[in-house]
């Protein structure tokens, strides 16, 4: 059972999430006079809280509110869930009792002093009920506005049933009816007869709420939890346990750990307790059933898995005809449902855990070992069902040996999540002999090095080094896969390349893991290890290459060393390239071709080989789709994510990368590329407070523990931001530690976005011999380097060198070159700022041109969606009393959002004051307040905390 968190949390949403539609609904129905609404769901589906919400709005502020509830087991009462609502008439009725409300003397004590004077008994059952029923009608006629709520009409007894549909079939002008009821918990059909039918000319509405989808559990659960958001592995996770049924959800919300730690989600969410409503419904309705029927129901749910006719008749060892008509029954009662290619299966998994946990111990363990010995004649065996069956049947050494079998199978087909966490649970076990521990413990290393679950893996690898039972011979492939997936942690460079040269000497016994491990150590982007220290590694990998004879070794270490060779600025690389381009023979042959053509578009990125970086990223994400890469396909994407970045394609870039980081967070190579290209845009949007949150994320703080090239970026965009906001020191401090990050890794390749940042804040600072030492250096280090960043960077520094010698007329012919250099590059926001650098020294120059092309400029910026940018070239164009040409188009937009409103709509969604907006986009606040005003009336929201959310 999950344990209890240690401190109370919100238990349910402060919001109503999913139900906006029907809530509409409701309200455009209720409260207008005669009215009737029918609510249906099944139980934890949001059927009251969609009632509490109605009961809260403006337009049923002024019902007299009348709320009556039936109860599973009630005690015998005629009309109690109505009786129950009448309790609560109004003590100022709009008009006196009628004679007829007498007979209602017996059933509402409570009222009797305001009813006349007793009738005489009709004596006859059928005119008495009629009397009663009229009485009612007529005591509600005189309420005046009401609104008259029954809660969970299928326990109904049948005369409360009667009335409610002689109330709804023609109710008094001044009443409004709400039902709610499971449709699924109907023992007599439906909810007021088969004879009941909406009125004619009345407002009516049958509201039928479906389960919320992953959007829906997603924002449900960030609302309990008080967060922006959550997760979407998290939420697709949530979904998937309770089928996103609201109440579920919020049980199971109630058992995360605060704050969420993703490492123990995953564990409480898989025995998290089932909530006491799903149990009892589950529970009666499994006892409403024919015994076959609940056979036939507990089959499936110890199973655990969609099921055949065919395999329930094995497992109940039932007739088919009986089969089929247990499986009628059970679907009619809403126990099970049809889950599509002829199998049946439960609607969410705590319905499925309340029938598996109902079952006594030894009857679970008998059906398990019925399905594992059914299931061993299927062709192919199910080896990971037959492993669970086997460990609950108590039958060990099968268990042991389908598990192992079960994740060999994931981790040649590329499902290593599976692999990973069928091994970490052989290894937990405390007999395991030692030969046992070293072939899994190897296995595991294996699997979670190609796949993405770090974390867990990672532990479990750690504490087998201190295992006794783990031989010498397999201790240092513990430790270098250790290693390997330590270099991926957020802040696990420097420790991870330790754990690896430690377990180097141990590997002697493996050159192919010797290999693996120095190619590694090879990688120049890891950290701050020189040039100079990773071609000393490079060189031995070198050597294990020329003796290695097996085809996917020598790709796995051309995958590592040909990049290596390409991030230095080594265009030689292409021959060897093109040698080991060929048709892969095997699945594990193409998942190191998918890691050669991924890692070269890295460095190509890095380097500015954009076109061939695309190319070769779709070629790569091709060939580890198909052979199961995980790891592979998540570093393929964060390249892309930054190339897309530079390459100016930011349309829906923002959400892209935020989904990277939410499917990729415990992934440090991979978040902090893609953060790097969220930074980007924050800084060209002007969002200053979003631009430092992710550059944190890059390895600015701790270069050691970073990917060196995105680092660098790191620190130029940092750089750019602190100039642009006046902050010299800051600027000063950040490319000052970007240049010392150049200078210790020796990779100039590198150079071309740090180096015209720094050029930049010095200047700006008045150290210009300071700047032009770093320009000549940089022009020195990548003489004959295949690097066009750092080759651009130089004549763009050459620019800037003359634009602060007052020599503009070289400078502008300069930063023009530049511009068309970053334009056949493919990087238009690089060349739009050299190009805003012309045409701002074409204005000090006095050049006629220059206004017109700083309107062009800004006209680029806008394209791209840099709005900072644009602003403030659009400011410069004022400040000069010139107009700059509008990308606005036609003048008016109606009920839409104009460009500029849309730009004030995000900012103001991200949370930014009035004046951080018009410091973004160069604005007077008082036309801020305009536009936000706009905004707000045309979005039909009334504050901008509800833009927010």
């Amino acid at each position: 059972m999950a344990r209890a968190i240690d401190r109370l949390v919100r238990t349910s949403s402060p919001v109503l999430v999913g139900r906006e539609t029907e809530l509409r609904l409701l309200t455009g129905t209720v409260g207008r006079g005669a009215s009737v609404a029918l609510i249906e769901g099944e139980a934890g589906i949001g059927k009251s809280r969609l009632v509490r919400e109605l009961l809260q709005q403006p337009e049923t502020a002024g019902l007299h509110r009348l709320i009556g509830y039936c109860q599973p087991l009630r005690e015998p009462f005629p009309y109690g869930a109505v009786i129950e609502a009448l309790r609560n008439f109004p003590e100022n009725a709009e008009s006196a009792f009628s004679p007829l409300t007498a007979v209602l003397r017996p059933l509402l004590p409570e009222l009797a002093d305001r009813f006349p004077a007793a009738l005489r008994p009709a004596g006859d059952p059928a005119t008495e009920r009629h009397q009663v029923f009229r009485a009612v009608r007529e005591l509600l006629a005189s309420a005046g506005p009401a609104l008259l709520v029954i809660e969970d009409l299928h326990w109904a007894d049948d005369g409360s049933r009667q009335l409610l549909r002689f109330l709804m079939t023609d109710p008094p002008d001044n009443l409004s009816v709400v039902v709610t009821y499971r449709r699924e918990d109907l023992t007599t059909g439906p909810p007021l007869g088969t004879a009941y039918r909406p009125p004619v000319g009345l407002p009516s509405a049958v509201v039928a709420l479906e389960p919320l989808d992953v959007a829906g559990v997603r924002a449900l659960t960030a609302a309990i939890l008080g967060a922006e958001t959550i997760g979407t592995d998290l939420a697709t996770l949530l979904y998937q346990r309770t089928a996103g049924i609201p109440f579920v959800v919020e049980e199971a919300v109630r058992t995360l750990p605060q704050p969420i730690d993703s490492r123990t989600t995953q564990r409480l969410l898989d025995h998290v307790e089932v909530p006491a409503l799903l149990r009892d419904a589950m529970s009666e309705r499994l006892s409403s059933l024919a015994p076959e029927a609940r056979a036939v129901s507990c089959a499936t749910a110890v199973l655990g898995v969609p099921v055949t006719t065919e395999l329930l008749g094995g497992i109940t060892e039932l007739p088919p005809d009986l089969v089929e008509r247990a499986l009628t029954e059970a679907l009619s009662a809403g126990v099970l449902r049809e889950a599509g290619d002829g199998r049946y299966a439960y609607r969410n998994a705590l319905g499925r855990q309340a029938v598996y946990d109902s079952l006594p111990g030894p009857r679970r363990q008998g059906l398990h070992r019925r399905i594992a010995d059914l299931l061993v004649a299927a062709d192919p065996q199910p080896q990971l069902q037959l492993a669970e069956h086997s460990r609950l049947a108590g039958r060990t050494e099968d268990w042991r040996r389908y598990a192992e079998s079960a994740a060999d199978r994931g981790t040649e087909i590329g499902d290593t999540a599976t692999a990973t966490r069928l091994l970490q649970r052989l290894l937990a076990e405390p007999d395991l002999p030692s030969a046992a521990v070293d072939r899994l413990a190897a296995k595991l290393g294996l699997a979670a090095y190609t796949g993405l679950d770090q974390t867990d893996p990672m532990d479990t690898l750690r504490r087998l080094l201190t295992d006794h039972r783990l031989s010498p011979a397999v201790r240092g492939e513990v430790r270098l896969y250790a290693g390997l997936l330590l270099i991926r942690a957020d802040g696990g460079v420097a420790a991870g390349r330790a754990e690896i040269e430690r377990a180097i000497p141990d590997l002697g016994a493996r050159p192919d893991l010797v290999a693996k491990g120095v190619a590694v150590l090879a990688q120049p982007w890891l950290g701050t290890a020189s040039l100079e220290q990773t071609r000393r590694w490079s060189l031995r990998a070198e050597e294990g290459l020329r003796t290695s004879t097996d085809p996917v070794l020598t790709t796995s270490l051309q995958a590592n060393l040909l990049a290596s060779r390409l991030h230095t600025g080594d265009g030689r690389v292409w021959e060897a390239f093109a040698v080991l381009n060929r048709p892969p023979e095997e699945p594990a042959e193409q998942r190191q071709l998918a890691r050669l053509h991924c890692n070269l578009a890295d460095a190509c990125a890095a380097i500015g080989e954009l076109a061939t970086a695309g190319k070769l990223l779709r070629s790569g994400m091709q060939f580890a789709t198909d052979s199961g890469a995980p790891f592979v396909v998540s570093t393929a994407r964060s390249t892309q994510a930054r190339v897309d970045w530079i390459t100016g394609q930011w349309a829906g870039l923002d959400e892209r990368a935020g989904q990277l980081l939410d499917e990729y967070r415990d992934l440090f190579p991979v978040t902090s590329e893609v953060s790097l290209a969220l930074a980007g845009l924050a800084v060209a949007r002007g969002e200053w407070g979003e631009a430092a949150e992710h550059l944190a994320a890059t390895g600015v703080p701790n270069p050691a523990d970073a990917i060196a090239p995105v680092a660098l970026g790191g620190f130029a965009l940092q750089t750019w931001m602190e100039l642009t906001r006046g902050r010299l020191p800051g600027a000063l401090e950040s490319a000052e530690r970007g240049l010392e990050l150049l200078r210790r890794k020796q990779v100039w390749a590198w150079a071309g976005e740090i180096v015209p940042a720094a050029l930049a804040a010095l200047l700006a600072a008045g150290r210009r011999d300071d700047a032009q030492r770093v320009l000549d250096e940089l022009d020195l280090e990548v003489d004959g380097l295949d690097a066009p960043l750092s080759r651009i960077a130089v004549r763009c520094g050459r620019a800037q060198m003359a634009e602060a010698d007052g020599e503009l007329a070289a400078a502008i012919a300069l930063y023009r070159a530049t511009q068309r250099e970053y334009a056949e590059l493919l990087a238009p926001y690089f060349a739009a700022l050299v190009a805003e650098r012309a045409a701002r020294c074409e204005l000090v120059a006095d050049e006629p041109a220059g206004l017109a092309e700083l309107a062009v400029v800004a006209n680029s910026f806008d394209q791209l969606g840099a709005t900072y940018d644009a602003a403030r070239c659009r400011h410069e164009l004022r400040s000069r009393g010139a107009t700059a040409p509008s990308r606005r188009g036609r003048k008016g937009y109606g009920t839409e959002l104009s460009p500029r409103e849309q730009e004030v709509a995000r900012l103001l969604g991200s949370g930014h004051t009035n004046r951080e907006i018009a410091e973004v986009l160069f604005l007077s606040p008082r036309t801020v307040e305009q536009h936000v005003a706009k905004v707000l009336r045309k979005l039909g929201v009334s504050s901008r905390a509800e833009l927010a959310r």
